[in-house]
């Protein structure tokens, strides 16, 4: 055996064996962030409340331009979800309000908790896969396909998504392109948009 593999293999045991003596790793977001997640709270002052997170009660505002309101529950906010590559959110959308296109480097489960909305995703041979979904249906979007949600009810709506990755990462299609510092004549030339209505959209994320 090369002195490589049994590194490897010695590594691997390693990590594995860690993993076997901790039953969780609370995180302790006063401490630094590393590639690994936070460091563990200690043990003996973990409660039942660290694996609690009450941040999705109550009603949320949906008063951005997109009418809609994305609550996280990142282990930055939810310690106990520190080290297990999960993320959870819950989203809220006004009648018509929308979570408009957007991609993540992970893949996502939506499930309708309220209303009505039209889910999908495109891949990358540019075909759409939507749907109308309703209260208790659920739905993925694959690792990093372009993908959104549209309230399409009568009346306000909410889902729940959970999203595989600790630091999943998100980034919303038009404001990448307009909100931020990308050159308006670029813009056009990307998009096929005329100089008026890149002007339109940039004043809206008051860019232009």
């Amino acid at each position: 055996m090369s002195s490589l593999s049994f590194f490897f293999i010695f590594s691997l045991l390693a990590s594995l064996s860690h993993a076997i003596e901790l039953d969780f790793c609370v995180g302790d977001p006063s401490l630094p962030r590393g590639p690994q997640g936070y460091a563990c709270k200690d043990s003996s002052t973990v409660t039942t409340d660290d694996f609690v997170y009450t941040g999705f009660r109550g009603e949320k505002a949906t008063t951005n331009i997109f009418g809609n309101n994305v609550t996280l529950a990142f282990s930055n906010a939810f310690p106990a979800l520190n080290g297990l590559g999960i993320t959870m959110g819950r989203l809220d959308f006004a009648v018509g309000g929308v979570i408009p296109l957007h991609s993540h480097r992970t893949s996502e489960v939506i499930i309708i908790a309220r209303g009505s909305i039209i889910a999908g995703f495109i891949d990358s041979n540019n075909t759409a896969y939507y749907k109308r979904l309703e209260v208790n249906d659920v739905m993925v979007f694959p690792q990093a396909m372009l993908h959104f949600q549209i309230n399409v009810g009568r009346t306000p709506a909410t889902a729940f998504v959970s999203l595989n990755g600790a630091n999943p990462g998100l980034q919303l299609t038009t404001p990448s392109l307009f909100a931020g510092n990308l050159p308006g004549d670029i813009a056009e030339q990307i998009t096929l948009l005329s100089h008026e209505e890149v002007t339109r959209i940039k004043r809206i994320f008051g860019t232009a």
